[in-house]
């Protein structure tokens, strides 16, 4: 393990990082845009470990961001705002996030996200812009597996940004292994407000919702696929929905 590795787990570095990425943020959350967070009650007896959130992604770190901003607020007992953001005095670090290696390296301002608690993996299917086909790196498997075994941990089944790509069956893998509380959660409209790295303002005034549900019911005796396509429902990005969006974009359309 590194010197940075060792560092990012070290909850008083975390918090510092937490800190001053979350002052450079806040301003793109509430005053720019117009962040609206439903569910933060179910979020209120959680254990403080094995608990894994799943959601649909929409930007590279703008929606681990305001994850990590809801997290420390409700810390705060703020439910379903964030208001001042006097939580960053001591933000809530028990947290890890998955991303992919090579997102988290490509620059210093990534590298410093990195510190804040990323469990960075080597993607399966996708390598350098190019379309590749390997198979799940175990070690990056035991990275998740450890930081569940004390903490929340935060991960995108679908692995991009592009709304109802399929899901990646690891994640379904480390559900049946590690049998955790699973958190789904809805998130839309980051993808109008930020570029797709989510650090640059494409439109301001934009509304952004974050929407936990409760705590999926799951058989770990179900195979992984019958897991991952519960996962993919309680994000709202199987078939099911995007016939569902079709559809009333159809109607729209037609008025």
């Amino acid at each position: 393990m590194t010197l940075l590795d060792r560092l990012k787990h070290i909850r008083l570095f975390r918090s510092f990082i937490y800190g001053l990425v979350g002052i450079f943020t806040y301003p793109g959350l509430v005053l720019f845009n117009k962040l609206k967070i439903e569910g933060t009650e179910h979020l209120e007896n959680l254990p403080n470990k094995n608990v894994l959130f799943v959601s649909n992604h929409q930007t590279y770190f703008a929606d681990v961001i305001a994850f990590v901003h809801i997290f420390c607020a409700v810390k705060w007992r703020k439910f379903n705002k964030l208001g001042l953001p006097y939580y960053l005095l001591n933000p809530f670090t028990n947290l890890f996030f998955v991303a992919a290696e090579e997102t988290m390296n490509s620059n210093w301002l990534t590298k410093l996200f990195k510190l804040g608690g990323a469990l960075t993996i080597k993607r399966t299917w996708r390598a350098e812009g190019q379309d590749v086909s390997r198979n799940r790196d175990e070690v990056d498997t035991q990275k998740i597996d450890k930081a569940l075994s004390n903490s929340w941990v935060i991960t995108f089944p679908q692995g991009t940004t592009k709304p109802f790509a399929p899901g990646r069956k690891g994640t379904a893998h480390i559900i049946k292994n590690n049998q955790p509380i699973v958190v789904p959660v809805v998130i839309n409209g980051f993808w109008r407000a930020f570029n797709k790295k989510g650090l640059k303002f494409k439109k301001v005034g934009t509304p952004l919702s974050i929407r936990f549900k409760e705590p999926l019911l799951i058989d770990y005796t179900q195979s992984v696929e019958h897991i991952l396509e519960q996962i993919m429902d309680g994000i709202e990005q199987s078939k099911e929905y995007m016939f569902k969006g079709k559809h009333h974009l159809a109607q729209v359309v037609s008025k």
